[in-house]
This record gives C-alpha cells, structure tokens and sequence, in this order.
C-alpha cells in the first residue's frame, strides 16, 4: 500500500528482520519443501495487479489460516489499496500449480534488497509448504539479482504468524536502531550471536 510502517523505539515485541542472502542456510526440512516446490509450482513475476481471483484466494488463505479476525473478507477497493497501490518498486510473484493460482507475494525492491511485503497462499495447497516456498523463492531471486538481504517484515515472538521467520537462520533483528545476529547455538535454541 501506499503506507509505510514505524516502529517504536525500545519496543522488543515487534522487530524487523533480514535475511543476509550470503550466510543464510536453509536446514534439512527447508532444503525438502524448496526441490519439491520446484518440481511442482510454477514461478511468474509481474507488476501487482488485481484480479477477483486473487481477492477470492486472498480471503480463502485469511479464513484457512484463521487470520480474518473481527473484520469482513477483503473487496477489490481494500485489495487494491494493500497490495497493488504502492510507492515503492513493488512486484507480485504468481504461484502457480496445474495452471491454477495458488498463491501471490508481494515484494518490494531496494538498491541493495527485497522486502517480503506480504504472502498469502491457498490453505489446501499445504503439502508443498507454500509460505516456505515463497521465502526460499525471494532469497533465490536476491541471489540471481546480486541483492544482499531478504527483510521478512516484522518478528512477533508471540504472534505464530509472525513467529516462523526466526526459523531462517542466521538472522538478524532490528534492536534499538542497531542489527544483531542470531543463530543456534550447540543446543538447537535460537540465540543472540555475541
């Protein structure tokens, strides 16, 4: 949208992360989702566009993932204004699966980066862990574009569907102004990196 997010100062609740595109490792299970994703989804990037297809699928993945919240399933007007008006270089990336829409991300391009704005899938389409995909998808595109980092928007320890994105390791957060490192340490627990 036309919209651009602060966040508040000294607040750790809610912080920005990035993916260095030279040191992030995907594990095992990460590895699995992208070859199968690839044998089976077919990739198309263009410019964000609406499409009453993409509003049904858009409200199909709020309903299937238990986003909708207190409000009505999302119009073309509100379509329009969150995902295809922008004032950033902004691109959708089409996932498609026997030629039938099965998901949508926008993405937003930095001299030195993208920035996942949102990614919204169908809810039936779950053995091929589409939201993985996706994120695997743009670090792909930042390594093939020469770009270095992946922001995945915001962390919300405690929000599950802002949680997942400290799973993509190493990672770094936005702490006071400053990028610190994390990673597993010798025990499998995510921790700031000294």
């Amino acid at each position: 949208g036309l919209a651009l997010y602060a966040r508040l100062p000294g607040l750790h609740a809610c912080e920005a992360i990035r993916l260095d595109v030279e040191s992030f490792r995907p594990n095992k299970s990460q590895r699995r989702i992208y070859r199968r994703g690839q044998q089976a989804i077919r990739v198309e990037l263009g410019e964000p566009r609406l499409s009453p297809e993409k509003v049904a699928l858009y409200n199909k993945h709020k309903v299937g993932r238990e986003l909708m919240g207190e409000g009505d399933p999302i119009d073309e007007s509100g379509y329009g204004a969150f995902l295809v008006d922008s004032c950033t270089e902004s691109f959708e990336i089409r996932y498609l699966h026997e030629d039938r829409l099965i998901g949508v991300a926008i993405v937003d391009r930095g001299t030195d980066a993208l920035s996942a704005v949102y990614t919204y899938f169908d809810p039936d389409m779950g053995q091929y862990s589409p939201g993985v995909f996706s994120i695997l998808e743009q670090l792909e595109l930042c390594k093939q574009w020469g770009l270095r980092w992946l922001y995945l928007g915001l962390y919300v320890r405690d929000c599950p569907s802002m949680a997942y994105k400290a799973s993509y390791l190493p990672h770094e957060r936005l702490r006071d102004g400053k990028w610190v490192l994390f990673d597993r340490d010798d025990r499998g627990a995510i921790v700031r990196v000294e």
